[in-house]
């Protein structure tokens, strides 16, 4: 009966006075999907990025790529935990606080929920098998373990992929596609015409690529960091080779996310509802461009030339590692168009002398990176690794923040973007606490 009562006077408690304390609902809620995405998006990069790097090794005869992919492997399952614990935290707030949609995405989008948790179970088959049997199966088995490695690799990517659906699913409406009800679970095809959304094949591109650069900026930083903490010429080697390789995926897979980032925001531009409700006018596009989230857009656009002039910086300070140090003047001249027209791009005279220079100022920076990517790449073949400077390990952490910071706040923006709704021109769903339906528990 003890027990009984405590659970009647659990269940009686009004946490909204707390929650707003500290932000309120809709930022307690948000800050745990910040945290899970954190480490959620380490996690698909590195699943997929360690058996790449293991069959590279295996190829060209490199044990240093072998001994990267295994610590990349094991970061993955030393935290997956964690990210799962944020996960499961964030559906426990969107079921107590956001019941309504919750209920209805879950029952529109079930069957490809059904084939996300399949995905999930079957890369966690993949990277348990993959780890732990790398040291019978690593050398005996070379090919089938890289193969648990992709497996892993793939079935996250889909989950990914499903998870990208919904999330572009709830920006655009839909854009066209059926709504979300309250009623019974929606048939398979209703739940794939909802995947398919304007934004879907957009965002999964950009997310990708995104997964596979910022988390190669954190590998670079890691390994900046590990450095210091070597005790040995053979570790210092290493942690110093490992950086470069953070550097130039990081670096190289960044290169198409401008490019990737125009489409998506075009592609939220063509979604607009063609009957939108008070407040949806002009799509979550005009609120994105134009509206209360544009803030945010010129925050991230700066934080990405940053991010780029910074990559470029690193491999200027990275190319001393040559004999000869012959691919310093180019790369310095590189990052010297790079950063001007990355200023320009984000300076108030953006649109003189007319409205599209801003764009051209940065395919300017991207292509001033690219050349700077490619002679640094060609000089990587002569580096000699295990004394890099100073400065170049210090940038390398300062990017790896960065990157991470560009990355949350890319999610951050894109879901302010259709505030005031959870889904866009849905009015029956918002941003705001709101009460079971009535049906609920029945």
């Amino acid at each position: 009966m003890d027990t009984l009562s405590s659970l009647q006077l659990l269940a009686q408690i009004d946490l909204s006075d707390a929650l707003n304390e500290i932000g309120g609902a809709r930022a307690v809620t948000g800050v745990t999907m910040i945290i899970h995405i954190f480490f959620a998006e380490l996690f698909v990069g590195f699943a997929i990025a360690a058996p790449v790097l293991e069959a590279w090794g295996a190829k060209t005869g490199s044990p240093r790529m072998d001994r990267l992919a295994h610590s990349l492997t094991r970061f993955n399952v030393l935290t997956f935990s964690t990210g799962a614990t944020f996960a499961v935290l964030f559906l426990v707030l969107l079921v107590g606080l956001y019941p309504q949609v919750t209920a209805s995405l879950f029952t529109h989008f079930f069957y490809v929920i059904v084939l996300a948790m399949l995905s999930m179970g079957l890369t966690l088959w993949g990277m348990y098998t993959y780890y732990y049997k790398w040291d019978r199966y690593a050398v005996m088995h070379k090919g089938r373990h890289i193969a648990f490695g992709f497996a892993m690799g793939f079935f996250i990517w889909i989950w990914m992929v499903i998870m990208s659906g919904i999330d572009t699913f709830m920006v655009t409406g839909g854009g066209g596609a059926a709504s979300i009800t309250e009623g019974s679970v929606a048939n398979f095809w209703v739940s794939i015409q909802g995947l398919f959304n304007p934004m879907f094949t957009e965002m999964v591109l950009h997310r990708t690529f995104a997964n596979l650069s910022w988390p190669a900026f954190a590998l670079a930083a890691w390994a900046a960091f590990m450095y210091i903490r070597s005790r040995t010429d053979a570790q210092r080697s290493f942690y110093d080779w490992a950086s470069s390789v953070g550097l130039t995926w990081g670096v190289g897979f960044l290169l198409v996310q401008p490019i990737i980032g125009f489409a998506i925001v075009y592609a939220m531009k063509t979604s607009a509802p063609e009957n939108p409700v008070a407040g949806a006018e002009g799509g979550a596009y005009a609120r994105l461009t134009s509206g209360e989230s544009s803030g945010l857009l010129y925050t991230n656009l700066l934080l990405v030339v940053v991010l780029f002039v910074g990559g470029v910086a690193a491999m200027y300070f990275g190319a001393e590692r040559h004999p000869d140090r012959s691919g310093q003047i180019p790369i310095r001249f590189f990052a010297l168009v790079a950063a001007v027209a990355g200023i320009y791009s984000i300076s108030p005279i953006a649109d003189f002398p007319f409205l599209y220079m801003r764009y051209i100022m940065l395919l300017i920076m991207v292509i001033a990176t690219l050349g700077a990517f490619i002679t640094y790449m060609r000089g990587r073949l002569r580096f000699k690794y295990g004394s890099p400077s100073f400065s170049y390990r210090a940038l390398l952490m300062g990017l790896g923040i960065l990157a991470a910071v560009v990355a949350l706040n890319m999610g951050y923006m894109k879901s302010n973007s259709r505030v005031p709704f959870s889904v866009y021109n849905e009015p029956d769903f918002t941003v705001e606490p709101s009460p079971p339906p009535e049906s609920f528990g029945q």
